[in-house]
């Protein structure tokens, strides 16, 4: 299933955390407190600290964002086409059962476009493209909706009126008459 905002951070969002980093430079050299300044920008005294340092080493323009850690190694039109593989099924490239795996995922991606990727990289990459884990119904491919439509409308009522009939009890377990 795809998520509807397809993950990841707007544009706009995006250009907020870039400036949010870039505010601190001229506080750092008035030599003010990281906990003062993690106050004022309400993030933490960890990110203020590694900015610190990320300005001492190189100064202002060492702030600025370095975009993601990791650029995806599919390019957009090749997850498309990606995409369209999964769309066929696991049957068309040679499985027998309807599941996708990640390690099947990992499969046809070595296959298709020849690069190699880790479990954790598939998964990675499915989720950076609105993709969530989807746990498949477990039916049997010989399963009769109207014969299973039909025993819930005839035999389930009556398998629900065997049940003892519900009565004034006693919730002790020694009996009501005993001193």
């Amino acid at each position: 299933m795809r998520y509807p905002q397809g993950g990841g951070l707007t544009a706009e969002r995006q250009q907020f955390r870039g400036e949010l980093r870039l505010k601190p430079a001229e506080r750092f050299a008035q030599g003010v407190a990281s906990s003062v300044i993690a106050r004022d920008l309400r993030v933490s005294v960890r990110s203020v600290q590694r900015w610190r340092q990320m300005w001492d080493e190189g100064g202002p323009r060492a702030l600025r964002s370095q975009g993601p850690a990791s650029l995806p190694r599919l390019s957009g039109k090749q997850f498309a086409q990606l995409e369209a593989e999964l769309a066929k099924g696991p049957a068309a490239h040679g499985w027998e059962d309807q599941r996708w795996t990640l390690s099947r995922v990992k499969t046809v991606i070595g296959r298709r476009f020849h690069l190699t990727y880790t479990i954790q990289g598939v998964r990675k990459l499915l989720v950076r493209n609105g993709w969530s884990c989807q746990v498949p119904a477990r039916r049997a491919m010989e399963r009769d909706d109207e014969a299973v439509a039909g025993w819930v409308k005839e035999v389930w009522p009556c398998a629900e009126d065997s049940r003892r009939p519900v009565g004034p009890g006693w919730s002790s377990r020694t009996r009501p008459d005993s001193p």
